[in-house]
């Protein structure tokens, strides 16, 4: 029965081998505009308000704001253009900062990256949760916190099914968003069109009145802050650099269309708004209730009436239902990318491994959950109705996570920029033609995103800024101690293909060979002469799981052997070809993987050959080990019924719950699926002793200097 309700909840599993699985996943400009853009476009929900109110009294300068506004969307969505162009699998600020910058720099902006996708689903959900309330009674405000975890529980849910499965059931939602705003800006923005002298006397009287009470250094003061805080309208703007590898082929056309389609529905729709704010008139809610965005849909439609009915009234909650539903669409952004960039850091090992594994959906569950999870604790984390002291009454305080997430937004532009501008600078000698077009782009960026960073950092640090610095140094020490561990792991295993060596790789006789094995393995014999031939399925014949070719799975065969002494007359090497993020790119890397798995089970072969024993080998292909090496197990089982299931599992010197936490117990759980259907299997431990491993490389170091 659970089975039946995971099943129907998180949908059925998917083929990996299916030629068309990634097709069938991955999206089209249209889709990826929805998946991705709609973070761009819903940021105009927010981003134009916090602009337009730290403005004031000095509302004639919203003219300029807008014009800014839509030039920067532009600005920085071209340089990001340039990014796709050089990265084309993806990655974004994480692989660019790595590749241009250095690994140090890729990390930082990679953790801030993943502080930022958490943030961006927070403040879609709470955005969209204030719109919604917007038209609510102010009564059913204390209601706005549960509204918004169960979004994020559904949105969770809808992600770990698959990305394309979740953006399509989202479409009608965006495109309604689309519909009303357009009918909002052309209708407002024409109207005015007839009125532009009378506009134009009433801005430019405020204009003056600005320079002449505040001078010219304040004025401009004033609108590089406005501007700065209304850095939340730019958020978006990366994510579909950071979401190439999930689109349809051609990958790097697509994703530059998607681009064009965001830049220009985000500067349409944010500059309008900033103007429609000018044009009707639109002052805050003293109250905090009411968005301006639903005071502007109030002003502008309201009163509109057809046959006595008040039409108007339900366009301005079809507006504000579809602005708080694309908000929540938006979140799609965090749960697409977010998974993906840890993924990224995972198989560089700055993360733990698993957030670079698949479900059987495909989808990266792991990182899906771990930000679903983030989201809520920020969304906790800024309630006035769990934490008084917070300083908002009910639901999260929009204001504050729009701060927190514009601060790590930024820092990721800068160093992308920053880094994009030093490869044009200096490969300005092998692209002659292309660096004088591209590099001032990217460092009207880089100018751009830093004052917007500073300014925000500067004005915002204690209502929320020095958190996210915080939060974000935290993540990256993480990393550091996470990379630096496995790469003591590395060592280690280094050290057992020293140990352990191949027949292929011992120069000289057989002798030869042996002195280099410890002595407890010397009375097993070498001949590199043998050929492999098949196991006898009525003899004990071991099945031993094994990873790639190298000692660690020389050392496991050795043992085992020392172990059953003279009991097994042959091996059957079986191996499960992992699909994980950095595989499931298309058809033809899941090819080459199987490739790779089957020449390194035919060495394992040889292996076993040349110390005397029959062998065998099998591989499977997917996502999941577990679920895999028990239907493995349970043929091979079937096939050789005097067989024994074997698995090694890395045991550490020092037990912890840190070493536990960065490595699967694959092995044990495998062994519980299998013994639970009668399959007899036995774990053997292989013990790696890290800080012996990490003095050998420094007494290595030392001997080289």
């Amino acid at each position: 029965m659970l089975a039946r309700l995971k099943r129907a909840i998180f949908g059925a599993p998917k083929d990996i081998k299916d030629p068309h699985a990634f097709h069938q996943l991955s999206l089209v400009a249209l889709l990826a505009w929805v998946g991705l853009g709609a973070d761009g476009l819903s940021s105009s929900a927010y981003g134009p308000e916090e602009a337009f109110k730290a403005l004031g009294e000095n509302r004639g300068l919203a003219i300029f704001l807008a014009l800014a506004t839509s030039v920067t969307v532009f600005i920085i969505s071209y340089a990001y253009s340039r990014v796709i162009e050089h990265f084309p699998s993806g990655g974004g600020g994480y692989v660019v900062a790595t590749k241009l910058l250095g690994k140090n720099w890729g990390v930082l902006s990679g953790c801030a990256l993943l502080v930022d996708y958490v943030l961006t689903i927070t403040v879609s959900v709470a955005s969209g949760a204030d719109a919604i309330f917007s038209l609510l009674p102010p009564s059913l405000a204390h209601y706005k916190i549960e509204v918004e975890i169960a979004g994020l529980i559904v949105l969770t849910i809808m992600n770990i099914r698959g990305v394309k499965e979740s953006v399509t059931a989202l479409l009608p939602v965006f495109m309604i968003f689309v519909i009303t705003h357009a009918v909002l800006l052309v209708t407002i923005l024409g109207k005015n069109l007839t009125e532009i002298p009378a506009v134009s006397h009433e801005v430019t009287t405020s204009i003056h009145g600005t320079l002449a009470t505040l001078g010219g250094f304040a004025t401009l003061k004033l609108f590089v802050r406005a501007y700065s805080l209304g850095g939340g309208t730019y958020t978006g703007i990366e994510a579909v650099s950071n979401g190439v590898s999930i689109m349809r082929e051609p990958r790097v056309q697509t994703a530059k269309r998607t681009m064009v389609m965001m830049a220009l529905s985000l500067s349409i729709t944010a500059g309008g708004i900033l103007l429609c704010y000018l044009l009707l008139n639109v002052h805050p809610d003293p109250e905090g209730h009411k968005t301006m965005n639903a005071l502007m849909f109030e002003s502008f439609a309201d009163n509109w009436t057809l046959g006595g009915f008040r039409v108007g009234h339900g366009f301005v909650w079809v507006a504000l239902l579809s602005e708080g539903a694309l908000l929540f669409v938006a979140a799609q952004t965090g749960f697409v990318d977010g998974p993906r960039v840890m993924a990224n850091m995972a198989i560089d090992s700055w993360l733990p491994h698993r957030f670079s594994a698949l479900s059987e959906r495909l989808s990266m569950r792991n990182g899906v959950v771990l930000m679903g999870g983030a989201s809520i604790g920020a969304l906790l984390y800024t309630s006035g109705d769990l934490f008084p002291a917070a300083t908002v009454a009910t639901g999260a305080d929009v204001s504050k996570l729009v701060v927190m997430y514009s601060i790590n937004v930024f820092l990721t532009f800068s160093l992308s920029e920053f880094g994009m501008s030093k490869f044009w600078i200096q490969h300005r000698k092998e692209h002659a033609k292309e660096w004088k077009r591209h590099l001032p782009v990217h460092l009207t960026g880089l100018t751009l995103c830093v004052t917007i960073l500073a300014v925000t950092v500067g004005e915002k640090f204690g209502e929320g800024g020095w958190l996210t610095l915080v939060i974000t140094g935290l993540l990256f020490g993480l990393c550091q101690l996470i990379k630096r561990h496995y790469n003591d792991v590395v060592r280690a295993i280094r050290a057992l293909d020293e140990e352990f060596p191949a027949p292929e790789d011992v120069e000289g006789s057989v002798e030869s060979a042996l002195a280099r094995l410890p002595e407890r393995y010397r009375s097993m014999a070498f001949d590199k002469e043998r050929t492999p031939q098949a196991p006898d399925a009525a003899l004990p014949v071991a099945i031993l799981f094994v990873g790639g070719y190298g000692g660690l799975g020389r050392h496991a065969l050795f043992t085992l052997l020392r172990m059953f002494k003279r009991h097994f007359r042959g091996v059957v090497f079986v191996s499960i070809a992992v699909v994980d993020s950095d595989v499931f790119k298309g058809e033809a890397e899941v090819e080459a993987l199987e490739a790779r798995t089957r020449e390194s089970l035919a060495r394992y072969e040889r292996f076993a050959a040349s110390l005397g024993l029959t062998t065998a080998s099998e591989y499977s292909v997917g996502t999941e080990v577990a679920v895999e090496a028990e239907k493995l197990g349970i043929a091979l089982y079937q096939k050789y019924p005097e067989g024994l299931v074997v698995a090694g599992q890395l045991i550490f010197e020092e037990d912890t719950l840190w070493n536990r936490a960065l490595h699967n117990e694959t092995a044990f759980i495998i062994q519980q699926r299998l013994q639970h259907v009668g399959v007899p299997m036995v774990v053997l431990p292989v013990r790696l002793d890290l800080k012996r491993a990490r003095e050998k490389e420094k007494e290595g170091a030392a001997q080289a200097a």
